[in-house]
């Protein structure tokens, strides 16, 4: 439990270290603090940390105001239904963490920061659920791997946060039979991304300072680009997946969400790293910067970069036109930040058909969830894809009947084609990346009008699947709102494998350009939270 293991937990030393050399490095380009004074709506980690210092916040303070919204908006008012599981002990684990920064410093930047889960990932004190009902009471015996490294760092698990159900039937992907729909804190009206809804709309909402979710075909992008938040997709092994709950070897990963491409960052630096229980992420041995990836978070980012922009990824015909106008908005503000654009910048091929054929999930489903569920202690209540549709029956979704029917990856003609379509999409981004000598990709995350809630027959087909299918790294970017109703647009930057440091810079000096992040007006300030 959290209350025993915290006197265990030591510091970091090489992580602190790479810490602590951002500050020698000097702070007039990066975002260590914003303001003197502090609005929670805006406020970075590095804000927080200097509060912290400043004796002008606690973490025990923090977690109350957090809680303090979740009653407010989450519980009651326009009751967006992002939490599932708040952690009991989050007001204890601060004060806990409060003594030891004062008596020992802190663990890192996101010593005494409340983060939220998808409630995928495994948590030793609280049930992991992945929003299916015949779940409710699945309690892990161990932290998921990066579960254990945000609470090395210092981190409070503050909550469990809603998804799209994986195992069970919703409409539009937007809730989850045990928790019911998540709403957009921008219009509850309007869909509010999935499947990572709940970690989307609960730091929209600002009911945390950063959060997790996880990616199989844009389950990070979407829900950022739907809340005007920053996500990240990372380079495929970077980040462990242990004691997460997948839908696919090939094509899932987690990674963080925020309001800011400094938590992003801080987040990452916390998380990253190989996993001896997770072999992908063998590919990561030595690729990660000797720097902190809060350092490459510059606020002149876009000087000097070379952005190819991907106009094979853009639609037309009046349904994207509002989007693709502050698409070009968004394309002028980058050259005024001094990035070079490479515009356009073409694979030559039919890039969409390309992606219609590239997905592996479908096969891998089964495989992916067994992996998980057989590795349950064994009072959980479902511990195979088999036991869960004895048990559960016409609430498990039907593709999860229809892929149990697969018995073995081997000689499948077409799961062997999408992963040579993979590898094809793969050869193309880098040749054309190469040939234009570029830094980064860039297009929009989609350019349709966001579908209202629950609205079925609605197909997201090709958007945030390239990054996806690729494993190549990917951040979404806040772009603007549209003005027919008021929800987020947003850019999508991608790169080559293990250039996360290109693309924070990258994301940084848009931010720092822009700053379109807006607090959403459903949920106002509650007294206490500028100071």
């Amino acid at each position: 439990m959290l209350s025993t293991n915290l006197a265990s937990l030591k510091p970091r030393r090489h992580f602190l270290a790479r810490w602590f050399l951002v500050a020698a490095i000097g702070t007039a380009l990066t975002f260590i603090t914003r303001a003197t004074a502090l609005d929670l709506s805006t406020a970075t980690i590095a804000d927080l940390n200097a509060a912290f210092d400043k004796g002008t916040l606690t973490s025990e303070k923090l977690i109350e105001l957090s809680l303090a919204r979740i009653k407010a908006y989450d519980q009651a008012g326009p009751k967006l239904n992002a939490i599932i599981t708040l952690n009991p002990k989050a007001l204890e684990t601060a004060r806990a963490l409060d003594a030891e920064r004062k008596a020992k410093g802190p663990r890192s930047p996101l010593h005494g920061i409340p983060v939220v889960l998808k409630d995928l990932f495994d948590t030793d004190d609280m049930p992991t659920t992945a929003g299916f009902k015949p779940m409710a009471t699945s309690q892990p015996a161990r932290d998921a791997f990066v579960v254990k490294k945000l609470r090395d760092a210092g981190a409070i698990i503050l909550a469990k946060v809603n998804m799209s159900d994986w195992f069970g039937e919703v409409p539009l992907g937007t809730g989850s039979t045990l928790a019911g729909d998540t709403l957009s804190p921008y219009n509850p009206k309007i869909y509010a991304g999935g499947s990572s809804t709940g970690t989307g709309v609960a730091l929209a909402a600002w009911f945390a300072t950063t959060g997790l979710g996880s990616d199989t075909a844009g389950s990070i992008i979407h829900p950022a680009a739907n809340n005007a938040l920053f996500g990240l997709s990372a380079t495929q092994g970077l980040i462990s997946r242990t004691g997460m709950i997948q839908s696919s070897f090939t094509q899932e990963r987690g990674g963080p969400l925020a309001r800011t491409v400094y938590d992003i960052a801080a987040t990452l630096d916390a998380i990253a790293g190989f996993d001896t229980e997770d072999l992908i992420t063998m590919h990561g041995v030595g690729k990660i910067p000797d720097q902190p990836y809060t350092s490459f978070v510059r606020a002149d980012g876009l000087k000097g970069a070379r952005i190819g922009v991907l106009r094979d990824h853009f639609k037309s015909g009046p349904d994207h036109a509002e989007s693709l106008a502050l698409m070009e908005t968004a394309l002028a503000d980058m050259k005024k930040a001094g990035a070079t654009l490479v515009d356009p910048v073409s694979t030559g091929a039919n890039l969409w058909e390309m992606i219609d054929n590239a997905g592996v999930h479908g096969w891998e489903r089964k495989f992916a969830h067994d992996l998980y569920l057989k590795a349950l202690p064994p009072s959980a209540p479902i511990r195979s894809v088999e036991e869960m549709l004895a048990k559960a029956g016409d609430l498990t979704k039907p593709v999860i009947a229809k892929t149990a029917a697969i018995q073995s990856l081997d000689n499948l003609p077409e799961y062997e084609a999408a992963l040579k379509q993979q590898e094809a999409l793969r050869t193309l981004m880098l040749e054309l990346m190469d040939r234009y000598d570029l830094d980064a990709l860039v297009f929009p995350c989609k350019t349709f009008r966001i579908p209202e809630l629950g609205r079925k027959n609605f197909s997201y087909t090709g958007y945030a699947y390239i990054s996806a299918y690729t494993g190549f790294p990917s951040i979404v970017a806040p772009g603007g709102f549209t003005a027919s109703d008021g929800m987020p647009f947003s850019v999508q930057f991608m790169s080559r494998p293990w250039t996360e440091p290109t693309l924070l810079k990258i994301a940084a000096g848009y931010e720092a350009a822009t700053h379109h992040y807006k607090p959403p007006a459903l949920i106002p300030a509650l007294p206490g939270e500028k100071f």
